[in-house]
């Protein structure tokens, strides 16, 4: 087989992947445009309207549809999402930290951090809330259902950082406490700059992944619902194109986090570059 072949099969196989990953988002974009408030899901569209986009934000007549529950499970996702992404963040970097010098028990140390995104969520879920149950605490997303989104997330953030301590060099370091900087005073102006971009990407890992979790949430956070809760409670009795509608405002809004999140690394980046160039001077 030629080089022409193998190109011409990886580049439909790219191809294939790409439809299939945002083909659906596709789709949804384009049932949320149809005509309200008695339009269903259909297609082809018979009439384009933004009616589902005003509806979102109650900016229609009162209908039999009612409007998405929200407003609150909006509020609560992104809170918990913003703790989680902090705690899981600040132990990922601390804990990476750690595993830069071997010590005794760091293999078990090291499958004890991993094995929190390795159990299915449902198991932990519900043994989270038969242990609260048991002890008599009440289940809230501020409380256990944070410790399970620290439990989940912490792993990913650990991993990345631990990749990105194995490509640091210690020499920096090294040369930084030689002249009598403290230890901690070199981590904040040396280290952390040079470690910046993988904080970064531990940070978007802890938000993106605690923003859409159901099943750690489902039996952890009580009474209180979290978007995706909120939205599974609404489609699932009947599915409306205002959901749509959402899910397309969501997947902007996660384009907007992937743009900061460029837009942050391109300056930690360029930042990095300055520092090495005025060591070199």
């Amino acid at each position: 087989m030629n080089n022409g072949a193998i190109k011409l099969g990886l580049g439909a196989y790219t191809a294939l992947f790409l439809v299939f990953l945002y083909g659906p988002l596709a789709v949804l974009a384009i049932l949320s445009f149809q005509t309200g408030p008695e339009g269903g899901p259909q297609f082809p569209i018979i009439e384009w309207s933004t009616y589902w986009y005003r509806h979102l934000f109650g900016l229609t007549p009162p209908s039999r549809v009612s409007p998405l529950p929200i407003n609150d499970a909006l509020v609560r996702s992104l809170l918990l999402a913003g703790m989680t992404m902090i705690v899981s963040t600040v132990l990922g970097v601390a804990s990476a930290q750690a595993f830069r010098r071997k010590f005794r028990g760091s293999g078990i140390v090291f499958y004890l951090i991993v094995l929190g995104m390795m159990v299915p969520g449902v198991l932990v879920g519900l043994g989270m809330a038969l242990v609260a149950n048991t002890l008599g605490i009440d289940r809230h997303w501020w409380g256990t259902a944070f410790v399970l989104h620290v439990v989940y997330t912490f792993p990913f953030a650990f991993l990345v950082m631990l990749a990105i301590f194995n490509r640091f060099d210690p020499s920096v370091e090294e040369a930084a406490w030689s002249l009598g900087v403290s230890p901690l005073r070199t981590f904040r102006k040396i280290t952390f700059p040079l470690i910046f971009p993988g904080v970064l990407s531990a940070m978007l890992f802890a938000f993106t992944l605690s923003y859409d979790e159901f099943s750690r949430t489902l039996f952890a956070s009580g009474r209180d619902l979290t978007l995706p809760l909120a939205i599974y409670g609404t489609f699932s009795v009947e599915v409306h194109p205002n959901v749509f509608a959402f899910g397309v405002l969501t997947t902007l809004f996660s384009f907007a986090l992937l743009g900061t999140y460029a837009a942050l690394m391109v300056l930690s980046v360029r930042r990095a570059k300055r520092i090495a160039i005025q060591e070199e001077a």
